[in-house]
C-alpha cells in the first residue's frame, strides 16, 4: 500500500533523524507557549510559523515523527498528540497518505478526543486551530470513505490490505458518536439556548483566564461538523437537525462568522441540505449569505493557506444558487444586488437554459456544486470495479433530478399562460401537446409549486408557505367550458425589506471595521 502515496510512512525506518535547528526551536517554543497558555504566541506559531517551516523544510515530505522530537518536550504525552495532529494534517496536504498513515491519524484523533473528553484540561488553544481540528477530522473521514469506495485501479494485494484494515477505522457511526460526545460534554447546546448565550460567546470568543476553551469550542465547531457529515452521507434533514441550536438564518451574534471557513462551511452545507429538501428560499438565503461573506473577507485571505478552498466553495455556492433560482423564480428578489449581479454574469445563460427545461445543465451544475457524497458501507470487495462513491453520488443526483423531471412541462405551460389572459383547457392541451387529464395534473403541480415552505422564526426546519411563483392563475367555468385565467404574479413591495437589509448591512460594516476576521483567530 505504501506505493500509493507520496510519503512512504510504512517503509520509513523508525530511528532518530536529524531535526533542523529551526524546527527544534519551533517544537520547544510551541510546547512552552502551550504550557503557559500564551494564546497570542500559540496562534502566531500555529498559523504563521508552522506553514512557513513546512514550506521551507518539508515541502512534499513529512515533519519529523513525534518519537524524534519527544525528548525536546519532556515526552509530554498531550503535547505529542497535538503535534501528531499537525504532523498528519501536513501529510494529507502534501500528497496522498498511505493506508498506514490514514490508520495512524485515525488512532491519533481517537486518542486526542478521548483525552479532551475524559481529562480536566486547563490549556488554551486558538479557535482557528480548534476549528481546523474538526474540519480536518471530518475531511479525513470523508477522504478515507472515498478511498475505500473506489476499488478500480487497486491491485488485489491493495484491496486485501484495505479489507484487513477496515475494522472500525473512520467508521461513520463512530465519527458521528465522537462529534456528538464533544457537543454533549461541552454543553454548548445548553449554552447557546439561553438568551444571553450567543452574544456572550461572540464577545468572549470562548476564552477565559480561569478555564480551558478547548472542549467548549470543539463542541461548538462539532455542530457544523455534524451538519457536514450527515450531508455527505446523504441525510440532509439529520444534518440541519444536528446543527441546532445554530440557525443558518440567524447571524446576529453568530460566532462562526469570526472563523472564515466555519462560516462558509455552515452556509454551504446548510444551503445544499435545504435545496435538497425543496426549501428553495431558505437555501438561497444561505447561499446568498455565503457568497456575500466570501466577497467581504476574501481580500484578507489572499495569502492564507485556505484561500483556494474559500474560492472553490464560493463558486460551488454560485452554481447551487443558479439551480435554486431556476427552480424558484422568487429567489432573484431575495438576493443582494451584488450577488444577483454576479450570478447573472456567471450563470445567466445556464439559468435561462434550465428555465426552459435543460436536464443536462441541471446535471452539470449539480455535479459541480454538490458535496463529495460517500457511502457509509464498505464496497463489494469481490468486485474489483466497484465504486461506491459513484453510487452515492448517483443516488443523490437521482433524487434531485426527480424534482426536475416532475417539473419538465411547467416552463412551456407558463409560457402559454403568459401569452393568454384566458384559455380553455382543451386549447391549452392542444398547444402543449398533452391530453386534458395531463394538463390538469400539470396545473395542479404549478399551483403546488407556486409556494414554498420558508423559515420565518423558531428552529431552522419550521416555516410558513411563501409565494414563489412568477404567474398566478384561476380556473373558471364559462358556458360549459373550463378556462384557465392567468396573470403574472404581482411583485410584492419590498421597500421595508430593502431598508431593513441596508440598515443591517451598515451595522455589519461598522462591526467588521472593529473586528475584521482573520483566517484562523
Amino acid at each position: 500500500m505504501s506505493g500509493t502515496g507520496v510519503l512512504k510512512e510504512a517503509e520509513r525506518p523508525r530511528m532518530p533523524v536529524a531535526v533542523p535547528k529551526m524546527v527544534q526551536d519551533f517544537v520547544i517554543y510551541f510546547y512552552h507557549h502551550i504550557r503557559e497558555r500564551n494564546i497570542r504566541e500559540i496562534y502566531t506559531m500555529y498559523s504563521h510559523t508552522f506553514p512557513t517551516l513546512s514550506e521551507r523544510f518539508f515541502k512534499g515530505s513529512a515533519w519529523p515523527r513525534a518519537e524524534s522530537i519527544a525528548y525536546l518536550v519532556d515526552n509530554d504525552h498531550v503535547y505529542l498528540v497535538l503535534y501528531k495532529e499537525l504532523y498528519f494534517r501536513h501529510i494529507y496536504a502534501s500528497g496522498t497518505p498511505t493506508l498506514e498513515q490514514r490508520r495512524e491519524s485515525w488512532e491519533n484523533y481517537c486518542e486526542l478526543f478521548s483525552i479532551i473528553l475524559t481529562s480536566n484540561l486547563n490549556m488554551l488553544l486558538p479557535n482557528g486551530w480548534l476549528w481546523d481540528m474538526i474540519d480536518e477530522y471530518v475531511y479525513q473521514f470523508q477522504s478515507y470513505l472515498q478511498y475505500r469506495g473506489k476499488l478500480l485501479g487497486k491491485t488485489m494485494e491493495e484491496i486485501q490490505a484495505l479489507k484487513n484494515a477496515d475494522q472500525g477505522m473512520w467508521d461513520s457511526k463512530l465519527v458521528i458518536q465522537t462529534l456528538d460526545q464533544l457537543v454533549s460534554h461541552s454543553r454548548i447546546r445548553e449554552e447557546l439556548s439561553t438568551p444571553e448565550g450567543p452574544d456572550a460567546l461572540y464577545k468572549t470568543e470562548g476564552y477565559s483566564t480561569t478555564s480551558s476553551n478547548v472542549l467548549r469550542m470543539l463542541g461548538y465547531f462539532s455542530l457544523i461538523g455534524l451538519l457536514r457529515v450527515h450531508c455527505v452521507l446523504g441525510d440532509h434533514t439529520a444534518g440541519i437537525k444536528a446543527l441546532a441550536p445554530l440557525n443558518p438564518h440567524v447571524r446576529k451574534g453568530l460566532f462562526a462568522t469570526k472563523i472564515a471557513m466555519a462560516a462558509i462551511t455552515m452556509a454551504y452545507y446548510s444551503g445544499f441540505a435545504l435545496l435538497m429538501m425543496h426549501r428553495y428560499l431558505d437555501a438561497a438565503d444561505c447561499f446568498n449569505f455565503g457568497v456575500m461573506y466570501v466577497n467581504k473577507v476574501k481580500s484578507h485571505h489572499a495569502r492564507g493557506i485556505g484561500h483556494g478552498q474559500l474560492l472553490k466553495k464560493n463558486e460551488q455556492m454560485y452554481a447551487a444558487l443558479a439551480m435554486t433560482s431556476s427552480l424558484c423564480a422568487a429567489v432573484q428578489k431575495k438576493l443582494d444586488e451584488a450577488a444577483a449581479s454576479s450570478l447573472r454574469e456567471k450563470y445567466g445563460d445556464k439559468i435561462r437554459s434550465m428555465q426552459t427545461g435543460s436536464f443536462s445543465t441541471f446535471e452539470e451544475l449539480f455535479n459541480y456544486s454538490c458535496p463529495k457524497f460517500v457511502s457509509p458501507d464498505p464496497p463489494e470487495w469481490s468486485d474489483a470495479a466497484c465504486n461506491s462513491n459513484n453510487a452515492a453520488m448517483k443516488a443523490q443526483l437521482a433524487v434531485f433530478m426527480a424534482t426536475v423531471e416532475e417539473r419538465k412541462h411547467l416552463p412551456a405551460l407558463k409560457q402559454v399562460l403568459k401569452l393568454y389572459s384566458s384559455i380553455t383547457i382543451s386549447k391549452l392541451a392542444s398547444i402543449a401537446e398533452m391530453d386534458e387529464a395531463e394538463v390538469r395534473k400539470q396545473l395542479d403541480l404549478l399551483r403546488a409549486t407556486s409556494s414554498v415552505l420558508t423559515w420565518v422564526s423558531g428552529d431552522t426546519l419550521s416555516g410558513e408557505p411563501q409565494p414563489c411563483g412568477d404567474i398566478d392563475f384561476t380556473i373558471e367555468h364559462r358556458e360549459g367550458q373550463e378556462f384557465v385565467v392567468g396573470q403574472e404574479a404581482k411583485g410584492v413591495s419590498i421597500k421595508g425589506d430593502f431598508l431593513i437589509k441596508h440598515i443591517q448591512k451598515f451595522n455589519d460594516i461598522i462591526r467588521d471595521l472593529k473586528d475584521v476576521p482573520a483566517i484562523s483567530t
